[in-house]
């Protein structure tokens, strides 16, 4: 019976044992996972491409670094320049998601190309043309007339950048008003075509000319220059138009910076730099 009861004693211990030993079985992965790392992980790295008209230079510089800050990961890339000189690039090849054009010129002959849908392009602000003068002005010009003054140096861009077009089309309505030959007596005073506008506020700027005419945006950018206004009812209403190109590497993203730009924010900025409403 002692015997009985001395097995019965050990068994009960080995039983005891065996089970201590047993290991408990891990964890799932699953559960074990922080949500928190998950959360953490750095989104992907994406670039946005915008084109868009030299005279947007300071504005989009502004909206884009806002864009990234609430787009984390991506990062925006502009290429400046003279809206044809864009266009051109884009019928070249040219990988793009958004372009900004200063004029419909451009922007429709994309359209016409099939490189933008039909019903894409939409306006998102105006400009209008101002005179820039050197902050030292001296040729002492002090009105519009004055640009006739013989031997004075002006600088305009190009007649097939936006802003030369618009300058031309202004010049042609002082005719108008300050004789049939103001136009061909300003134009003879031309010493340098641009081929974008900020090339124009740069000269002006170096003292290489005694006065340019660019747009109101430019000169609010260069404050270290003097300014003649463009009588309203002389001047030329630019109206800028943007769109996603139909092959954008991002059509979403660009989706999304087009929608910055139109944005209460995005109008505030363009506005804090010269830019007229929508019109």
């Amino acid at each position: 019976m002692k015997k009985i009861f001395c097995f019965a004693f050990l068994f009960a211990f080995l039983l005891t044992a065996c089970s201590a030993a047993i290991p408990h079985a891990p964890t799932s992965v699953l559960e074990t996972q922080s949500p928190v790392a998950s959360s953490t992980a750095k989104p992907e790295p994406r670039i946005l491409t915008v084109f868009a008209a030299a005279s947007l230079t300071d504005a989009f510089e502004e909206i884009g670094r806002a864009f990234e800050a609430s787009h984390p990961g991506v990062t925006a890339t502009f290429n400046f320049a003279g809206s044809q000189a864009l266009r051109t690039q884009i019928e070249q090849g040219a990988l793009v998601d958004v372009f900004a054009s200063a004029n419909n010129k451009e922007m429709d002959a994309l359209v016409t190309g099939g490189f933008v849908a039909s019903d894409a392009p939409q306006i998102f602000l105006s400009n209008q043309l101002i005179v820039i003068l050197p902050a030292n002005n001296p040729a002492g010009l002090e009105k519009i007339q004055d640009l006739t003054t013989p031997g004075i140096k002006l600088v305009l861009a190009a007649e097939e950048v936006p802003v030369g077009k618009y300058t031309r089309q202004a010049l042609e309505q002082m005719n108008s008003q300050f004789g049939s030959g103001f136009k061909d007596k300003v134009l003879a005073n031309v010493v340098s075509n641009e081929d974008n506008v900020k090339q124009v506020v740069v000269k002006v700027q170096l003292g290489e000319a005694d006065a340019g005419i660019v747009y109101t945006s430019d000169a609010a950018a260069a404050p270290d220059t003097k300014t003649i206004e463009i009588p309203a009812e002389l001047n030329v209403i630019a109206k800028y138009p943007i769109a996603a190109l139909t092959n954008a590497p991002l059509p979403g993203l660009a989706s999304e910076f087009i929608a910055s730009v139109l944005s209460p924010e995005g109008q505030a900025i363009l506005q804090k730099w010269g830019f007229g409403p929508i019109q």
